[in-house]
């Protein structure tokens, strides 16, 4: 399973392309896509990528479902009809189509954060700014993780 750690800022150029992260691209190394799957985030103004392994586990979850209950037929349509893949080229780059850009407000630079099983791409203001946030809120809360056990899968 691929792990995604850090935070690393790449340029953006003029035609949307951007180098995806060396450690980024070896956690998806031989899988059956050689590229991320990215897709507008729910919650933020941001991409959520991971590779295609971790789609097909998405997959699975929302398999979950019945296949055609209300439940089944949103998130198919919002999650699977706006995931794009978006396949390496001979740099490590990928091309950030403009829709997928706009939903982020990424211009010439983006952040890849790593979120474990996988990563997000944000503007880099935004990311600092929601960052910054996220540690004030978890400070307020006062919440911890308990540190799985040797063996447990997490």
């Amino acid at each position: 399973m691929a792990l995604f750690l850090s935070t690393v800022v790449n340029k953006v150029d003029r035609k949307g392309r951007v180098s995806v992260p060396a450690a980024f691209r070896n956690a998806i190394a031989g899988q059956s896509f050689q590229g991320i799957v990215a897709f507008p985030s729910f919650k933020h103004a941001a991409l959520q990528c991971g590779g295609i392994d971790w789609m097909l586990r998405l997959s699975a979850s929302v398999g979950e479902f019945d296949l055609f209950s209300d439940e089944h037929d949103e998130m198919t349509a919002t999650l699977f009809a706006n995931a794009q893949q978006l396949a390496f080229d001979g740099d490590g780059r990928v091309v950030l189509p403009v829709e997928l850009m706009e939903h982020a407000n990424i211009t010439d630079r983006a952040s890849f954060v790593g979120r474990g099983s996988l990563f997000e791409i944000w503007e880099p203001g935004a990311f600092t700014a929601y960052q910054a946030e996220a540690a004030k809120k978890l400070a307020q809360k006062g919440l911890t993780l308990k540190t799985a056990k040797a063996g447990a899968d997490g």
